[in-house]
């Protein structure tokens, strides 16, 4: 049984939203418009996401330009759904890294 998300995961999933389709953010960037420091409790909100896709978490990725997690999982089907989610938008990784910067928001 799953609980009902905290005030701070509709904080980072309304912020969320206003994210456009063939465009991601980071985890840090996405706290950050939040006011939060921590992208790890970002990432915990985005893993329990019930709101998907009207909230995409597939567009948040890491710093380091890598796709990060999705679903809780770093690897496996999960990622590969991301993957592909984020490619039908446009934005495409390359040894799993961003292939084009520029689609990056702040």
């Amino acid at each position: 049984m799953s609980s009902a998300p905290t005030p701070f995961a509709h904080r980072v999933y309304t912020e969320l939203r206003k994210i456009p389709a063939g465009r991601v953010i980071t985890y840090a960037a996405l706290g950050r418009r939040i006011g939060c420091r921590s992208p790890r409790a970002v990432g915990q909100a985005l893993r329990a996401n019930p709101f998907a896709p009207q909230v995409p978490c597939h567009r948040v990725i890491a710093s380091d330009l890598s796709p990060g997690g999705f679903a809780g999982k770093t690897s496996g089907p999960e990622l590969a759904r991301k993957l592909r989610l984020l490619a039908s938008e446009g934005v495409v990784f390359r040894n799993r890294r961003l292939a084009d910067p520029a689609r990056i928001l702040d």
